[in-house]
């Protein structure tokens, strides 16, 4: 009888922590064989990353997946082999108290934010006990071996790879979201924050001398976006240039084919933990906008990445790299770091694939929590 497992997801910041648990249970069934049910409390982030899913469900089944929403009044069910607790949501008094009543409780795992902070490795699989007497396991994704690897399913980098190596795959993909780029153009995606830098990066954009596309899915920082144009709100399938920049708006599109767009282009600005993730199997240059917090609490887990992230640069190269992202984060001056940054493209394009390379050589995060399950029985 396969394992069970039931996934808590509480939504705090739109798309982020459903989409990281909605690719880790995908993956749990799709390549574990695994029974996962996964709680969910606003089913509206839900559904635009899953198109066909109904946000007024209270049961549904999404590629194998069974999707439930997370009734404020908790209903009683059984408790799986495995309990997961994302990002330390707070499970149903109810849930937890079937869990104690159990004469085998449950594997009951806290997955954490992801950090590269050095602090992670030591608690990543620390037992915390309760004191209803249950036990709960602190459990960290991140990038080395002591930590719980990234979500990667086993056929990301061979798909990344064959859209990439295809030029008309490329293309047939950007055409279906209405997308034909000028030959030669640089072709950029952004999904950000709102930023005060933006309009100092898009003016560097439009006097460039290679023409730019620049994708963005619609979100907060389209707002940006139109007052630099100086016009109303810019609607999903709206393309306006100026000088070299070409901006398009597009639609919110489903997790695999965010990775599709992320392969496409040939430098990916991501926000938020999941597309952070994927914009790093993408194997291009990318910039991180990092979730802003009180007294730039934040800062500290960004320098913690890239002191990772930049090893075996050159030392240009690697100034030129930290120059951008603490632009882009820290409010300094994105024209003159997006340059810079230019000048060493290659090496930074090299670099990108190579880190992609040398994360896929670690186990999964997936892989690793059903490891970590199988060596607790």
């Amino acid at each position: 009888m396969k394992a069970t497992w039931d996934i808590f997801c509480s939504v705090v910041d739109n798309y982020g922590d459903i989409g990281v648990t909605w690719r880790l249970a995908r993956q749990l069934v799709a390549e574990h064989g695994l029974a996962v049910r996964l709680w969910v409390d606003d089913l509206a982030a839900f559904t635009p990353m899953c198109p066909g899913a109904d946000a007024s469900a209270a049961q549904q089944w999404q590629q194998g997946v069974d999707v439930r929403q997370w009734p404020a009044a908790w209903l009683t069910v059984a408790p799986a082999d495995v309990v997961i607790g994302a990002f330390a949501c707070q499970l149903p008094a109810g849930y937890v108290e079937a869990m104690r009543a159990l004469p085998r409780p449950p594997l009951w795992l806290n997955l954490e934010y992801l950090s590269a902070e050095d602090w992670v490795e030591g608690c990543h699989g620390l037992p915390s006990p309760q004191p209803n007497g249950l036990r709960k396991v602190f459990f960290f994704p991140g990038f080395t071996e002591k930590t719980g690897g990234l979500l990667r399913e086993g056929s990301l980098l061979a798909r990344r790879d064959a859209l990439q190596q295809s030029a008309d795959a490329r293309l047939a993909f950007l055409h279906g979201l209405g997308v034909t780029p000028e030959p030669g153009a640089l072709l950029v995606s952004l999904f950000a924050y709102e930023n005060p830098q933006l309009a100092n990066w898009l003016d560097a954009l439009a006097t460039g001398a290679q023409p730019c596309h620049l994708l963005v899915p619609q979100g907060r920082i389209v707002a940006g976006l139109s007052q630099w144009l100086g016009e109303a709100a810019l609607q999903v399938g709206d393309v306006r240039t100026r000088g070299a920049l070409t901006v398009q708006v597009l639609p919110f599109v489903s997790q695999d084919d965010f990775d599709r767009l992320l392969w496409s282009c040939d430098f990916n600005a991501v926000r938020g933990e999941d597309s952070f993730v994927r914009a790093q199997w993408a194997g291009q240059p990318m910039l991180w906008h990092i979730y802003v917090q009180d007294e730039n609490a934040h800062w500290e887990k960004l320098e913690a990445f890239l002191a990772h992230y930049r090893r075996g640069l050159s030392d240009d190269a690697d100034a030129a790299l930290l120059g951008l992202w603490r632009a882009w984060n820290m409010n300094r001056d994105m024209a003159q770091a997006w340059q810079a940054a230019r000048q060493h493209w290659p090496e930074l394009q090299q670099h990108a694939r190579r880190w992609a390379a040398q994360q896929a050589a670690q186990p999964d995060l997936a892989t690793a929590l059903v490891h970590f399950y199988r060596n607790s029985l």
